[in-house]
């Protein structure tokens, strides 16, 4: 996730956040099953997404926490 993508997670309200960990989530297991099935290329895809979504959660968990 590049610095620009990050400092604009710091922006969005918690709705578009929560929506966002959706989204991730759903991605992240589309990229599990095509590991299962052999035809996932870069497995380090995976831990990437993983980690872009620790993100998108410590930034949701920041800001619940503001309120």
């Amino acid at each position: 996730m590049k610095t620009k993508v990050k400092k604009e997670l710091h922006t969005k309200t918690i709705e578009e956040l929560k929506s966002l960990v959706n989204q991730t989530r759903e991605e992240l297991s589309n990229l599990k099953l095509e590991k299962v099935r052999k035809k996932l290329k870069n497995t380090s895809s995976i831990l990437q997404k993983r980690k872009d979504m620790a993100r998108i959660l410590t930034i949701l968990n920041e800001k619940e926490a503001e309120k």
